[in-house]
């Protein structure tokens, strides 16, 4: 078996499983551009100085907007399917 089968299996209801924040921050941004993403969650790292760096520093303590950021990113993923 392989590596990404043995992680489905172990979390087969989590969609986040095994995706990385970093990863789903790069593709927001890359989708939406900072000035997008601030719009869409009203976060001040988002419109301050943004960046990876001190948006992963802010969403890793802060629960509730990590929440909006990865609901975000599993709506963007819903609508390529």
């Amino acid at each position: 078996m392989d590596k990404e089968n043995i992680q489905q299996k172990e979390q087969p209801n989590n969609p986040l499983h095994g995706v990385k924040l970093v990863t789903i921050l790069e593709v927001l941004v890359e989708k939406y551009g900072w000035d997008g993403l601030s719009m869409k969650i009203n976060i001040n790292c988002f419109k301050v100085n943004p960046s990876i760096k001190s948006s992963l520093t802010f969403l890793r303590k802060t629960q509730w907007a990590r929440d909006k950021v990865e609901q975000l990113y599993l709506d963007l993923e819903k609508r390529k399917r």
